[in-house]
C-alpha cells in the first residue's frame, strides 16, 4: 500500500522547490525527507526528481505523481472543516458538474431555485462530459449539467431529464444595437462584430447551420468558452452575442445590454444528469421540480 507519510514529503519538495526549503518547511533534515523520497521513487518504480538549477523539478512521472498527490492533500485540508460542519448538521452541500459548451448563464438560471437555502456549500467543477460522468458515477457529484443525455450504458446507473429546450435570443452594447440593426435582424448580424461560443459547444453547432440556412456569414470578433466572459466582454462593447432564453435574464440585468432579436429556430438543450444517490438529493430534486413547474 502506497505510503502517504512519503507522498506527502514528495509533494513538499515540489511546492518548494527543493530539499531545503521543504526541509526548513517540515523543520526535519535534509537527508531523511531525500531518504523519504527515494522510498517512494522505489515503491513507484520511477524516477520522480531530476535537478534544475539549485533545485528539483519533477520529471514526466514525478508531474504525474504530484498533480494526484495536489489532489489528495487539499482535500486532506478541508477535511477538519467538512467533518465539522458534517457533526453539526448546518451545512446543505451541493456538488455541480458543468459540462464544457452548456450556457453557463442558462446554468444559473436553473441553479437558482437552491441558491437561497439556509448555509448552502456549492461547489461547481466544470470539465469535458465524460470526465464529468464519471465522477458522477463515483459520487464524487451530485449532479452533471449538460448539452446532452447521458450514453446509454447499463454499468454507470446514469439517468438524464432534459430540463432547458429554449430558443436563443440575440443580445449587445447600445452603441451596436439600434432601431435600424434590429428592424435588419438577422441579416444584420453580417455588418455587425459577432462573439460566439467556441467550436465544442453544442450551441455553436447549431448557430453555423442557422448562418448557412439563413446566408449570413458573421464577422466574429471573438470566441469564449465561457458564456458568463463571452456576456461581460460584450457589454464592455466588443460586439453582439447570442444567449439561450433561459439565460437571458440574467443577460438583462447588465448596465448596457439590448435585446437585437431572437431566433427560434435555433434551440439550447440542457439535461440534468444523476446518479441513484442524486435522485434523493433534496437539492437535486428541488432543481428538477423548478425546471418542471417555471
Amino acid at each position: 500500500m502506497l505510503n502517504y507519510r512519503h507522498l506527502y514529503y514528495f509533494w513538499v519538495v515540489i511546492k518548494e522547490g527543493g530539499f531545503a526549503r521543504a526541509a526548513e518547511r517540515l523543520d526535519m533534515a535534509v537527508q531523511t525527507i531525500s531518504a523519504q523520497v527515494r522510498e517512494l521513487e522505489k515503491q513507484l518504480g520511477h524516477q520522480l526528481l531530476k535537478p534544475a538549477g539549485r533545485g528539483v523539478a519533477p520529471t514526466p512521472a514525478g508531474q504525474a505523481a504530484f498533480a494526484r498527490a495536489e489532489e489528495i492533500f487539499t482535500l486532506g485540508q478541508s477535511l477538519p472543516d467538512e467533518v465539522r460542519e458534517a457533526a453539526t448538521g448546518r451545512v446543505a452541500q451541493l456538488s455541480v458538474g458543468l459540462s464544457d459548451g452548456i450556457s453557463k448563464l442558462a446554468a444559473h438560471a436553473l441553479l437558482a431555485p437552491v441558491l437561497e437555502t439556509p448555509d448552502l456549500r456549492l461547489v461547481c467543477h466544470e470539465g469535458e462530459f465524460e470526465q464529468l460522468l464519471a465522477e458522477l458515477a463515483l459520487h464524487q457529484l451530485d449532479i452533471v449539467l449538460a448539452g446532452q443525455p447521458a450514453p446509454r450504458n447499463p454499468n454507470l446507473r446514469l439517468t438524464s431529464e432534459r430540463l432547458v429546450d429554449s430558443g436563443v435570443h440575440w443580445y449587445g452594447p447600445a452603441k451596436l444595437v439600434g432601431k435600424a440593426q434590429r428592424e435588419g435582424f438577422p441579416q444584420s448580424l453580417t455588418n455587425l462584430p459577432v462573439l460566439l461560443p467556441t467550436g465544442h459547444s453544442a450551441l455553436r453547432i447549431a448557430l453555423d447551420h442557422w448562418f448557412d440556412t439563413k446566408g449570413i456569414r458573421p464577422r466574429i470578433v471573438g470566441e469564449f468558452e465561457d458564456s458568463a466572459l463571452l456576456a461581460v466582454f460584450a457589454a464592455r462593447g466588443m460586439g453582439v452575442f447570442p444567449v439561450s432564453q433561459l439565460g437571458a435574464g440574467d443577460v438583462g440585468q447588465m448596465r448596457g445590454l439590448r435585446l437585437l432579436g431572437q431566433c427560434e429556430d435555433v434551440r439550447e438543450e440542457i439535461h440534468a444528469i444523476r446518479s441513484r444517490r442524486g435522485l434523493h438529493h433534496p437539492l437535486v430534486k428541488q432543481i428538477i421540480a423548478a425546471s418542471e413547474n417555471p
